[in-house]
């Protein structure tokens, strides 16, 4: 599997179906990577690692978005916004090539598109925070 990122109109494509087999994974109440496998066609291959690599590292995701979402426990968000932010959350954990302001930005536009109408601010904000704490040097791209 290749370690650079896909281009980008292939990347938004893949972090929409990313959100898809994230979503569809929390309202089966299975686990991320079980449902990737059982899927009949496989998802593009930045999709697929999204995925992967949001369960291997789900813990330290949800720690962090935990420590940045001021007033909302990660169980109590909207579904879709959770999941978002745990894609966002894992680029800018994993995915150092993709800059900051290009996953911060397309994690609001689909919180705007396949959301609640507050949730675009509500990405922004909790992003803008992970960023600073996960990529100090892009602090200021980010907000």
């Amino acid at each position: 599997m290749s370690t650079s990122p896909a281009p980008s109109g292939e990347r938004r494509r893949s972090r929409e179906r990313a959100l898809e087999i994230l979503y569809e994974a929390e309202l089966k109440e299975v686990a991320f990577d079980e449902l990737l496998e059982q899927l009949p066609v496989a998802p593009e291959p930045y999709a697929a690692r999204l995925v992967a690599g949001i369960e291997r590292r789900l813990g330290r995701i949800d720690d962090l978005l935990d420590a940045h979402a001021t007033g909302w426990p990660i169980e109590r968000m909207p579904a879709i916004d959770r999941c978002l932010l745990r894609i966002a959350c894992y680029e800018l954990m994993e995915e150092a090539e993709v800059p900051t302001a290009v996953i911060i930005d397309e994690a609001v536009d689909l919180a705007k598109e396949f959301s609640t109408e507050d949730s675009g601010r509500y990405v922004n904000g909790v992003l803008s925070a992970v960023a600073a704490a996960l990529r100090p040097a892009t602090r200021e791209v980010a907000q």
